[in-house]
């Protein structure tokens, strides 16, 4: 793996545990789901609100983008 794939994978990796410990947390509180439920739409919540980072090869040399269901284009990180 590179530099960049190992960034890519540890940032994912960050602002998917800070999404799922906060909505977990949100979801304990504000709803009535009990037990398996709450990290479970937790999870899913998480997964479908978390920004995508992505290292590629371009003619450019190694860039890292990332995709967020807010931002509708690409947007280069480095």
């Amino acid at each position: 793996m590179t530099k960049l794939q190992v960034k890519a994978f540890v940032l994912q990796l960050i602002c998917f545990a800070t999404l799922f410990i906060s909505s977990k947390f949100l979801i304990e509180k504000y709803t009535y789901l009990t037990g398996f439920y709450i990290p479970l739409t937790a999870f899913v919540v998480s997964t479908l609100m978390s920004p995508k980072f992505q290292a590629i090869k371009t003619n450019a040399g190694e860039k890292l983008f990332m995709k967020w269901i807010f931002i509708k284009e690409l947007k280069e990180i480095k």
